[in-house]
Formats: structure tokens, sequence, C-alpha cells
């Protein structure tokens, strides 16, 4: 006789490559991206903010952090700059992490507008899947295995990443925040 049982839905997937989730295995690297977000800096500059940030890590640490996420492609060299008879690299982020908790609440403050995301995608997968299915399906079949999945969900992941994708092109024009402040 079990003592509880209980159906466990889904509720959070996160997506992303091994190279990708190893960087981030630590909280320096994450906070390096989120610095090289805003703004492209040297290593040095990057040491000094995370001083300022309470991380007290060598500079030898700081470009160890920096080349883990360059080699993850999250960072690139965004400029280089002759200084003092040598090269003075800066460093920029093409990725953003956001890491945040939804407050309690949110779940039924957000369930009306939760509705209306699944009606609208549902929608836009269908349209997906006839105008771009045999794109995503060659794609899929091309994917190398998950090391963590027994199943895999290579279409799946794609949708996710082609939706993904989408969000970070809006974002980058501008357009998305302007879409977001018009719905205030």
């Amino acid at each position: 006789m079990a003592l509880l049982e209980s159906d466990v839905p889904i509720r959070e997937v996160v997506t992303t490559d091994p190279e990708k989730a190893k960087a981030l295995e630590n909280d320096v690297r994450a906070k390096i991206l989120d610095m090289l977000a805003a703004e492209e800096m040297t290593i040095e500059e990057i040491h000094d903010e995370l001083h300022r940030r309470s991380e007290k890590k060598a500079e030898t640490t700081v470009r160890h952090h920096v080349n883990v996420l360059k080699d993850a492609g999250m960072v690139e060299i965004a400029r280089l700059e002759e200084a003092g008879g040598g090269t003075r690299k800066y460093y920029k982020s093409n990725t953003r992490v956001f890491s945040y908790d939804l407050p309690e609440s949110s779940g039924e403050q957000l369930a009306s507008a939760q509705d209306t995301a699944r009606e609208e995608l549902a929608a836009l997968i269908e349209t997906l899947a006839e105008q771009h299915g045999d794109e995503v399906e060659a794609v899929a079949k091309e994917m190398k295995p998950c090391e963590y999945c027994e199943t895999q969900h290579y279409e799946e992941f794609v949708v996710r990443e082609l939706l993904n994708r989408a969000l970070i092109d809006l974002s980058e024009t501008g357009e998305l925040d302007g879409l977001l402040s018009t719905a205030e």
C-alpha cells in the first residue's frame, strides 16, 4: 500500500547543450555573463567588477572562467585594441541567463495568460509543422542523443529552440520591449 501517490507533471524544461550546462555550473560564470551582457569588458575590468560584487578572485581565475565561457560559445571577443605594445581584448556575452523565481501567487495570476499562450502556441506549432515539418524533422534526425535521456525528444527540442530564437530576435531588435510596453 502506497503512503503517497501523486501525479507529478512536468513544470520546467531546461534546454541547453552539455558544454553550456557545464560552463554554468559555477555561479561566478553566471555573474560574468550578466556583466558581459550589459557591456564589453577586459579581463581586468571583469576582475574589478567581480571584486565590487564581493567575489574576490585572482585575475588568472577570472581569465580561466572567461575562457570556459568562451569555449562553450557563450562569450566572444567583441573588440581588440592596441595597448602598450600588446593587444587588449574586450569580451561580450552572446548569452543571457535568466535565474528568477516567480512569486508563489503567479500561478493564479497568470492562469488566464497561460491559457491564451497555450492556445496561440498550439496554433503556431501546427502552422510550423504544416509549413516547416520536413525541415524540423531533417534537423532532428541529425542531432546526437542527449547523454542524460533514455527517451529522446529531438523534434520537441528543435521546436523549443525555434521559439526561443524567435524570442531572442524580438528582444534584440527591441520589438519585444515595444510589444510588452503597449500591453501596459
